[in-house]
Protein backbone atom coordinates (compact mmCIF):
# COMPACT_ATOMS: atom_id res chain seq x y z
CA UNK A 1 0.00 0.00 0.00
CA UNK A 2 1.63 3.66 -0.87
CA UNK A 3 2.16 5.72 2.81
CA UNK A 4 1.98 9.15 2.92
CA UNK A 5 3.44 11.52 5.47
CA UNK A 6 0.82 12.37 8.71
CA UNK A 7 1.60 15.88 8.77
CA UNK A 8 3.84 17.00 11.46
CA UNK A 9 3.51 13.94 13.41
CA UNK A 10 6.14 12.84 11.21
CA UNK A 11 5.05 9.13 10.63
CA UNK A 12 4.60 7.07 7.30
CA UNK A 13 1.27 5.50 7.41
CA UNK A 14 -0.60 4.00 4.85
CA UNK A 15 -2.84 5.90 2.77
CA UNK A 16 -6.28 3.47 3.81
CA UNK A 17 -6.37 3.33 7.21
CA UNK A 18 -9.42 1.89 9.52
CA UNK A 19 -12.31 4.14 11.60
CA UNK A 20 -12.59 2.37 14.77
CA UNK A 21 -15.94 3.76 15.83
CA UNK A 22 -17.95 0.67 14.80
CA UNK A 23 -15.98 -1.41 16.72
CA UNK A 24 -17.14 0.63 20.03
CA UNK A 25 -20.65 1.84 19.63
CA UNK A 26 -23.27 3.23 17.60
CA UNK A 27 -23.03 0.93 14.25
CA UNK A 28 -24.94 -1.98 15.68
CA UNK A 29 -23.62 -5.09 17.75
CA UNK A 30 -20.05 -6.08 16.56
CA UNK A 31 -18.65 -8.78 19.10
CA UNK A 32 -15.31 -8.53 20.43
CA UNK A 33 -14.44 -11.33 18.30
CA UNK A 34 -15.56 -10.45 15.29
CA UNK A 35 -13.73 -6.21 15.87
CA UNK A 36 -10.59 -8.37 16.43
CA UNK A 37 -10.78 -10.42 12.99
CA UNK A 38 -11.72 -7.01 11.40
CA UNK A 39 -8.64 -5.49 12.65
CA UNK A 40 -6.18 -8.45 12.09
CA UNK A 41 -7.89 -8.03 8.03
CA UNK A 42 -7.06 -4.48 7.77
CA UNK A 43 -3.30 -4.97 8.78
CA UNK A 44 -2.91 -8.17 6.44
CA UNK A 45 -4.41 -5.69 3.80
CA UNK A 46 -1.34 -3.31 4.53
CA UNK A 47 -3.68 -0.54 6.99
CA UNK A 48 -1.09 1.04 9.25
CA UNK A 49 -3.71 3.40 10.95
CA UNK A 50 -6.08 3.40 13.39
CA UNK A 51 -8.17 6.13 14.50
CA UNK A 52 -10.46 5.77 17.41
CA UNK A 53 -11.49 8.19 20.26
CA UNK A 54 -12.58 7.41 24.04
CA UNK A 55 -16.18 7.61 23.39
CA UNK A 56 -16.39 5.48 21.12
CA UNK A 57 -18.21 2.51 23.29
CA UNK A 58 -17.36 4.43 26.49
CA UNK A 59 -13.40 3.03 26.21
CA UNK A 60 -14.45 -0.57 24.47
CA UNK A 61 -13.16 0.78 20.86
CA UNK A 62 -10.03 1.79 22.61
CA UNK A 63 -9.59 -1.40 24.35
CA UNK A 64 -9.86 -3.17 21.82
CA UNK A 65 -7.61 -1.42 19.73
CA UNK A 66 -4.96 -1.17 21.98
CA UNK A 67 -4.95 -4.87 22.78
CA UNK A 68 -4.65 -5.43 18.86
CA UNK A 69 -1.70 -2.99 18.52
CA UNK A 70 0.17 -4.38 21.29
CA UNK A 71 0.40 -7.70 19.65
CA UNK A 72 1.20 -5.77 16.34
CA UNK A 73 3.97 -3.65 16.48
CA UNK A 74 4.65 -0.61 14.01
CA UNK A 75 0.50 0.82 13.92
CA UNK A 76 0.00 4.14 14.67
CA UNK A 77 -3.49 4.76 16.74
CA UNK A 78 -4.94 7.81 17.15
CA UNK A 79 -7.43 8.78 19.81
CA UNK A 80 -9.80 11.90 20.76
CA UNK A 81 -10.78 13.05 23.06
CA UNK A 82 -13.65 15.81 24.96
CA UNK A 83 -17.17 14.27 23.96
CA UNK A 84 -17.74 12.21 27.33
CA UNK A 85 -18.42 15.59 29.54
CA UNK A 86 -20.81 18.86 28.63
CA UNK A 87 -19.92 20.45 25.07
CA UNK A 88 -19.17 24.08 26.75
CA UNK A 89 -15.65 25.72 26.43
CA UNK A 90 -15.04 25.64 30.36
CA UNK A 91 -14.55 21.83 30.04
CA UNK A 92 -11.43 22.13 27.88
CA UNK A 93 -8.71 22.81 30.19
CA UNK A 94 -5.69 20.88 31.35
CA UNK A 95 -6.75 19.14 34.50
CA UNK A 96 -9.20 17.65 32.09
CA UNK A 97 -6.85 17.07 29.40
CA UNK A 98 -4.59 15.41 31.97
CA UNK A 99 -7.46 13.29 32.70
CA UNK A 100 -8.93 12.21 29.97
CA UNK A 101 -5.52 10.98 28.47
CA UNK A 102 -4.79 9.21 31.34
CA UNK A 103 -8.15 6.98 30.76
CA UNK A 104 -7.10 6.64 27.22
CA UNK A 105 -3.66 5.30 28.05
CA UNK A 106 -5.04 2.97 30.17
CA UNK A 107 -7.75 2.08 27.71
CA UNK A 108 -4.94 1.51 24.99
CA UNK A 109 -2.07 0.33 27.53
CA UNK A 110 0.56 2.54 26.06
CA UNK A 111 2.64 5.60 27.93
CA UNK A 112 2.68 8.05 25.04
CA UNK A 113 -0.35 8.33 22.79
CA UNK A 114 0.25 8.31 19.46
CA UNK A 115 -1.88 11.46 18.41
CA UNK A 116 -4.56 12.71 20.47
CA UNK A 117 -7.35 15.07 18.67
CA UNK A 118 -9.57 17.48 19.94
CA UNK A 119 -12.97 15.74 19.01
CA UNK A 120 -15.08 18.21 17.40
CA UNK A 121 -14.98 20.85 20.68
CA UNK A 122 -17.03 23.99 20.51
CA UNK A 123 -15.80 26.51 17.84
CA UNK A 124 -14.42 28.82 20.70
CA UNK A 125 -11.83 25.97 21.58
CA UNK A 126 -9.94 26.71 19.07
CA UNK A 127 -9.54 30.27 19.38
CA UNK A 128 -8.01 29.72 22.90
CA UNK A 129 -4.39 29.67 23.21
CA UNK A 130 -4.43 28.51 27.00
CA UNK A 131 -5.61 25.20 25.22
CA UNK A 132 -3.31 24.45 22.78
CA UNK A 133 -0.67 25.98 25.56
CA UNK A 134 -1.93 23.02 27.63
CA UNK A 135 -1.87 20.55 24.62
CA UNK A 136 2.18 21.54 24.12
CA UNK A 137 2.98 20.43 28.02
CA UNK A 138 1.32 17.13 27.32
CA UNK A 139 3.71 16.86 24.39
CA UNK A 140 6.64 18.10 26.38
CA UNK A 141 5.86 15.76 29.30
CA UNK A 142 5.76 12.67 26.50
CA UNK A 143 2.19 12.26 27.26
CA UNK A 144 1.26 12.41 24.08
CA UNK A 145 3.67 12.24 20.73
CA UNK A 146 1.81 14.87 18.79
CA UNK A 147 -2.13 16.31 18.75
CA UNK A 148 -4.57 17.46 16.50
CA UNK A 149 -8.11 18.47 15.96
CA UNK A 150 -11.36 16.64 14.82
CA UNK A 151 -13.43 19.25 13.07
CA UNK A 152 -17.28 19.74 11.93
CA UNK A 153 -16.64 23.00 9.72
CA UNK A 154 -13.98 24.51 7.42
CA UNK A 155 -13.25 27.47 9.51
CA UNK A 156 -12.60 25.52 12.30
CA UNK A 157 -10.03 23.99 10.67
CA UNK A 158 -8.73 26.69 8.71
CA UNK A 159 -8.48 27.99 12.68
CA UNK A 160 -6.51 25.10 13.63
CA UNK A 161 -4.12 25.23 10.89
CA UNK A 162 -3.07 28.09 11.48
CA UNK A 163 -1.65 27.07 15.16
CA UNK A 164 2.24 25.73 14.60
CA UNK A 165 1.38 22.34 17.06
CA UNK A 166 -1.32 21.22 15.32
CA UNK A 167 -0.23 17.97 13.16
CA UNK A 168 -3.40 16.76 12.35
CA UNK A 169 -6.58 18.35 11.28
CA UNK A 170 -9.28 15.43 10.75
CA UNK A 171 -12.72 16.31 8.55
CA UNK A 172 -15.55 15.04 6.29
CA UNK A 173 -14.30 14.90 2.77
CA UNK A 174 -15.94 12.81 0.31
CA UNK A 175 -18.53 12.82 -2.96
CA UNK A 176 -20.82 14.33 -0.94
CA UNK A 177 -18.49 17.17 1.08
CA UNK A 178 -16.52 18.59 -1.21
CA UNK A 179 -16.25 22.33 0.00
CA UNK A 180 -12.63 21.34 2.22
CA UNK A 181 -11.17 21.18 -1.33
CA UNK A 182 -11.61 24.80 -2.01
CA UNK A 183 -9.37 26.17 1.19
CA UNK A 184 -9.12 23.52 3.72
CA UNK A 185 -6.65 21.02 1.87
CA UNK A 186 -4.80 23.89 0.43
CA UNK A 187 -3.58 25.35 3.41
CA UNK A 188 -2.93 22.29 5.12
CA UNK A 189 -0.58 21.25 2.75
CA UNK A 190 1.17 24.74 2.95
CA UNK A 191 1.84 24.23 6.66
CA UNK A 192 2.75 20.77 6.39
CA UNK A 193 -0.44 19.63 8.62
CA UNK A 194 -1.84 15.77 7.62
CA UNK A 195 -5.73 15.44 6.80
CA UNK A 196 -7.65 12.24 7.82
CA UNK A 197 -10.79 12.49 5.54
CA UNK A 198 -13.62 10.73 7.74
CA UNK A 199 -16.80 9.65 7.04
CA UNK A 200 -15.65 8.77 3.48
CA UNK A 201 -18.34 6.61 2.25
CA UNK A 202 -21.09 8.88 4.11
CA UNK A 203 -22.12 6.24 6.78
CA UNK A 204 -22.41 3.59 4.09
CA UNK A 205 -24.51 5.42 1.27
CA UNK A 206 -21.70 5.58 -0.81
CA UNK A 207 -21.00 1.79 -0.38
CA UNK A 208 -24.27 1.45 -3.08
CA UNK A 209 -25.65 -1.20 -0.85
CA UNK A 210 -28.87 1.10 0.61
CA UNK A 211 -32.08 1.98 -1.54
CA UNK A 212 -35.16 3.43 0.30
CA UNK A 213 -36.09 0.33 1.61
CA UNK A 214 -32.96 -0.39 3.97
CA UNK A 215 -33.90 -0.58 7.82
CA UNK A 216 -31.10 0.07 10.10
CA UNK A 217 -31.02 -1.29 13.98
CA UNK A 218 -32.21 0.79 16.52
CA UNK A 219 -29.24 1.55 17.83
CA UNK A 220 -27.72 2.26 14.79
CA UNK A 221 -26.31 6.49 14.90
CA UNK A 222 -28.17 6.08 10.92
CA UNK A 223 -31.41 5.45 12.80
CA UNK A 224 -31.36 7.82 15.80
CA UNK A 225 -29.50 10.61 14.08
CA UNK A 226 -30.41 11.04 10.91
CA UNK A 227 -31.49 14.35 11.63
CA UNK A 228 -28.99 15.36 14.09
CA UNK A 229 -30.93 14.33 17.72
CA UNK A 230 -27.90 12.79 19.21
CA UNK A 231 -24.90 14.70 17.93
CA UNK A 232 -23.86 17.03 14.69
CA UNK A 233 -26.05 15.94 11.98
CA UNK A 234 -22.90 15.67 9.66
CA UNK A 235 -21.93 12.56 11.30
CA UNK A 236 -24.68 11.16 9.66
CA UNK A 237 -24.38 10.52 5.95
CA UNK A 238 -22.52 13.50 5.92
CA UNK A 239 -25.66 15.54 6.49
CA UNK A 240 -27.28 14.77 3.15
CA UNK A 241 -31.19 13.76 2.92
CA UNK A 242 -30.82 9.92 2.38
CA UNK A 243 -33.32 9.97 -0.36
CA UNK A 244 -31.22 12.97 -2.29
CA UNK A 245 -27.99 10.75 -0.87
CA UNK A 246 -29.75 7.30 -2.77
CA UNK A 247 -30.26 9.94 -6.19
CA UNK A 248 -26.37 10.50 -6.25
CA UNK A 249 -25.34 7.23 -5.60
CA UNK A 250 -27.34 6.65 -9.12
CA UNK A 251 -26.10 8.76 -10.47
CA UNK A 252 -22.34 8.01 -9.46
CA UNK A 253 -22.75 4.25 -10.08
CA UNK A 254 -21.83 4.95 -14.00
CA UNK A 255 -18.18 6.19 -13.59
CA UNK A 256 -16.99 3.09 -11.23
CA UNK A 257 -14.41 1.76 -13.07
CA UNK A 258 -14.51 -2.16 -14.80
CA UNK A 259 -13.59 -4.49 -11.52
CA UNK A 260 -14.20 -2.17 -8.68
CA UNK A 261 -16.83 -2.02 -5.84
CA UNK A 262 -18.92 1.66 -5.68
CA UNK A 263 -17.17 2.11 -2.02
CA UNK A 264 -13.55 1.10 -3.94
CA UNK A 265 -14.45 4.42 -5.83
CA UNK A 266 -15.71 6.79 -3.59
CA UNK A 267 -12.24 5.94 -1.55
CA UNK A 268 -9.66 6.62 -4.13
CA UNK A 269 -11.87 9.68 -5.44
CA UNK A 270 -10.62 10.93 -1.43
CA UNK A 271 -7.00 9.39 -2.36
CA UNK A 272 -6.67 11.70 -5.68
CA UNK A 273 -7.25 14.66 -3.70
CA UNK A 274 -4.17 16.70 -3.31
CA UNK A 275 -3.73 17.17 0.22
CA UNK A 276 -4.60 14.14 1.49
CA UNK A 277 -2.55 12.09 4.16
CA UNK A 278 -5.22 8.92 5.06
CA UNK A 279 -8.72 8.23 4.32
CA UNK A 280 -10.69 6.38 7.53
CA UNK A 281 -13.08 4.43 6.67
CA UNK A 282 -14.92 2.35 8.99
CA UNK A 283 -15.49 -1.81 9.15
CA UNK A 284 -17.53 -4.00 10.98
CA UNK A 285 -16.29 -7.34 9.69
CA UNK A 286 -13.10 -8.32 7.72
CA UNK A 287 -14.47 -8.38 4.27
CA UNK A 288 -15.28 -5.03 4.52
CA UNK A 289 -12.03 -4.49 6.02
CA UNK A 290 -10.05 -5.74 3.01
CA UNK A 291 -12.12 -3.83 0.44
CA UNK A 292 -11.87 -1.10 1.43
CA UNK A 293 -7.67 -1.76 1.96
CA UNK A 294 -8.13 -2.30 -1.88
CA UNK A 295 -9.11 0.86 -2.67
CA UNK A 296 -5.25 2.09 -3.08
CA UNK A 297 -4.87 -0.80 -5.47
CA UNK A 298 -6.91 1.41 -8.24
CA UNK A 299 -5.18 3.51 -10.43
CA UNK A 300 -5.92 7.13 -9.73
CA UNK A 301 -9.42 8.72 -11.88
CA UNK A 302 -9.52 10.30 -15.13
CA UNK A 303 -10.06 14.25 -14.85
CA UNK A 304 -13.20 13.53 -16.57
CA UNK A 305 -14.57 11.33 -13.51
CA UNK A 306 -13.41 13.65 -10.79
CA UNK A 307 -15.45 15.94 -13.29
CA UNK A 308 -18.33 14.19 -13.22
CA UNK A 309 -18.37 13.72 -9.41
CA UNK A 310 -18.42 17.64 -8.94
CA UNK A 311 -21.21 18.21 -11.47
CA UNK A 312 -23.56 15.96 -9.09
CA UNK A 313 -22.31 17.06 -6.29
CA UNK A 314 -23.15 20.71 -7.55
CA UNK A 315 -26.47 19.60 -8.85
CA UNK A 316 -27.80 17.70 -6.02
CA UNK A 317 -25.67 17.88 -2.64
CA UNK A 318 -24.34 21.23 -2.84
CA UNK A 319 -27.95 23.38 -2.30
CA UNK A 320 -28.05 21.01 1.06
CA UNK A 321 -24.97 21.30 3.03
CA UNK A 322 -22.36 23.91 1.30
CA UNK A 323 -23.36 26.69 3.19
CA UNK A 324 -22.64 24.96 6.41
CA UNK A 325 -19.60 22.59 5.19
Amino acid sequence: MEHRTLGRTGRQVGVVGLGAWQLGADWGEVSEDEAVATLEAAVAAGVTFVDTADVYGDGRSEQIVGRFAKAHPGLTVATKMGRRMAQVPANYVMDNFRAWNERSRRNLGVDTLDLVQLHCPPTPVYSSDAVFDALDTLVAEQKIAAYGVSVETCEEALTAIARPGVATVQIILNAFRLKPLERVLPAARAAGVGVIARVPLASGLLSGRYDEHTMFAPDDHRTYNRHGESFDVGETFSGVDFGTGLEAVRRLAGLVPEGASMAQFALRWILDQPGVSVVIPGARNPGQARSNAAAADLDPLPEKTLEAVRAVYDELIRPQVHDRW
